[in-house]
């Protein structure tokens, strides 16, 4: 999810924002570089030292027999690797099919808390429906004032330490849909259709709509037709008693696969569902969540965000296999939600910064005053057996809802600015405040996966940056040890965010190891080899066991993505570093003990506060 910019400065780089140039999308798209395949070497010797402060040395040198038995001259590394190569030189990208499906479209667990992330936007002032109505048609003609540069294909390409970006993401997260399958699931994007939609949906006390957001004459409605239209839809969604067709697209994969088959038999329902899929995107008019004090609200907008608060509340007001879904409460709370399978995280930030500076923007336009035509109901035939169904997702929900925990704080004390004085990575010097946090839980380090944009290649999406080395190993466990002097826990510091924005570096030009790994891996199954056995090794288990699973988005907006975590007794961690603040959404799981997200966005400030005393009460070290 994270999005870096290279500049040189000696041999590292530091993150800057990406620059925007107007550039029309398909002849930009041509001149991208390829995703390399990194040096087989390479990535067995970089494997070995992101093991070494996870694995004990009895596994370790285990590993290392394994991998120098692998890289042996006419064996089956080289063997794999020339295969990948082969498939690198006849694909646009070797890797964007392979991870599309394997970490996204074959995951069976549902989407909610799993895999969809949300977002909290800004608490807005309205506290009732004029003003949620108001404010939902403002930012529904924002994301259509967005559309039309990627209708155009006038939206600026972004940039990267001078080198373009992949472009292609903006492309695929309007107007798809995620449709699941019995075994895998599939995306549809009806926006290159030869007759693209023109209708959003919107959903109100668990009744859909299908709102046609064009005139005839093919442009966008205004502010104030929009906010007539959903008083339409808000004056005909009154009784709630009608069954939360949303909820079953919460279920695990196979069995709304099954329940998915079974509903569209109906002619009525399959039209339907069809609506919602081909919509341009999904509008969410929720209902209030429980009071909270202001210091709870932005943990408590998180869940709202993320599952909707479970079948009581809004979980039922959703289709949670569409790409973008805008949620809005009639409580002020406001956020979004999307599919992961289509985009990372910056591509839906970019539309939110668009979509928040528009809904600023005080309204000109005089609306004419043409009759619109009522915004359609979607009607669904329920029968026992998919009543059952519902039921079922019900249940599923409240467990998943009861047992996610997520803690959002706005750590006020410094932002960007605190590192940057002291010439280092905020991202870096965040990643290492959450490695010292979690030392500090668990005396122990943990796999850390950081998400890396490769949208420096044609097609590109992300790979890991392992925020846990050798080096971060050695200044958490310095930090606290009183027999280490102040000086030299600076220098271990400062090296270890040295090696973070090494590594970070090495991930976005396409040279870090996990997807490389993976590549290796999927080629010995479409080789029908047998399963080499790094793969089977306990220290690849435990390499892709991430305790921390984070990732830093960047907005203009003070907003906060939030995410589940991707391990039974890990956290999930995302941040937006702000110039003054940073944003921090924690979460883990309330069925393991050994977790605590309220414990660890605690000791993460703490770390934090006591880096930053670290830096400023020590002579300038020489570095």
């Amino acid at each position: 999810l994270s999005q870096f910019a290279v500049k040189p400065c000696g041999r590292l780089v530091r993150p800057v924002a990406p620059t925007r140039i107007p550039g029309r999308y398909l002849s930009h798209q041509e001149g991208l570089p390829k995703l390399p395949v990194p040096s087989l070497q390479q990535t067995c010797e970089r494997y070995l030292a992101t093991l070494e402060p996870i694995v004990d040395e009895e596994e370790l040198s285990h590993t290392k027999e394994l991998l120098a038995e692998f890289q042996k001259a006419g064996g089956v590394g080289e063997r794999l690797q020339k295969g990948l190569e082969r498939r690198a030189r006849k694909t646009e990208n070797w890797l964007s099919d392979w991870w599309l499906t394997t970490a996204y479209l074959d995951y069976r667990m549902p989407v909610v808390v799993h895999s969809s992330p949300g977002v909290v936007l800004p608490r807005l002032e309205f506290s009732d429906r004029q003003g949620q109505m108001r404010f939902a048609a403002k930012l529904i003609a924002g994301v259509l004032d967005f559309k039309t540069m990627i209708d155009n294909e006038t939206l600026p390409v972004e940039y990267l330490g001078g080198k373009q970006l992949c472009m292609n993401q903006y492309y695929q997260v309007l107007s798809s849909c995620r449709v699941p399958g019995l075994k895998r699931d599939s995306v549809v994007n009806h926006a290159h259709r030869s007759r693209p939609p023109t209708h959003i949906t919107v959903v109100h006390n668990f009744q859909f709509f299908v709102l046609d957001v064009y005139n005839s004459d093919g442009t966008p409605l205004t502010v104030d037709q929009l906010y007539m239209q959903l008083e339409k839809v808000w004056s005909s969604s009154l009784q709630t008693n009608k069954e939360p067709i949303g909820i079953l697209t919460s279920n695990q994969r196979n069995s709304w696969g099954k329940a998915y088959n079974n509903l569209i038999k109906d002619k009525t329902n399959k039209d339907s569902v069809r609506a919602i899929q081909k919509s341009i995107f999904t509008v969410c008019l929720d209902a209030p969540m429980p009071c909270v004090s202001d210091e709870l609200y932005h943990s408590r907008a998180a869940v709202q965000m993320l599952h909707g608060g479970g079948s009581r509340w809004n979980s039922g007001n959703r289709w949670f296999d569409k790409t973008l879904q805008f949620i809005i409460g009639e409580d002020g709370s406001c956020g979004l939600m999307y599919e992961h399978a289509p985009a990372e995280g910056p591509p839906i930030v970019s539309l939110i910064d668009h979509v928040v500076e528009y809904t600023k923007k005080s309204e000109m336009v005089r609306t004419p005053m043409v009759p619109l035509p009522m915004p359609q109901k979607l009607r669904f035939n329920i029968t026992p057996e998919i009543k059952k169904d519902i039921e079922k997702a019900k249940q599923n929900m409240n467990i998943m809802v009861h047992d996610l925990d997520v803690k959002v704080i706005v750590f006020s004390h410094f932002g960007k600015n605190v590192p940057k004085t002291h010439k280092m990575s905020p991202d870096a010097f965040i990643q290492m405040g959450l490695q010292l946090a979690y030392y500090r839980m668990y005396q122990r380090c943990c796999a850390t996966y950081e998400s890396a944009s490769l949208r420096m290649f044609k097609l590109g999406r992300t790979d890991t940056i392992r925020s846990c080395s050798i080096d971060s190993a050695n200044f958490v466990k310095a930090m606290d040890d009183p027999a280490k002097q102040k000086i030299e826990k600076v220098t271990l510091l400062e090296k270890a965010v040295k090696a973070h924005r090494a590594y970070t570096d090495m991930a976005i030009h396409g040279q870090a190891i996990d997807r490389h790994l993976l590549g290796l891996k999927l080629q010995a199954i479409e080789d029908l080899t047998s399963m080499p056995e790094i793969f089977m090794d306990t220290s690849y288990a435990v390499a892709n066991h991430y305790n921390l699973s984070t990732s830093q988005v960047p907005a203009k907006t003070d907003c906060v993505m939030c995410f589940g975590p991707v391990a039974p007794d890990g956290y999930g961690v995302c941040y937006n570093p702000m110039a003054e603040h940073i944003n921090f959404a924690v979460s883990a799981f309330n069925s393991c003990n050994e977790t605590n997200a309220a414990h660890m966005a605690q000791r993460l400030e703490e770390a934090l506060l006591d880096m930053r005393m670290l830096l400023e009460s020590t002579p300038k070290a020489k570095l």
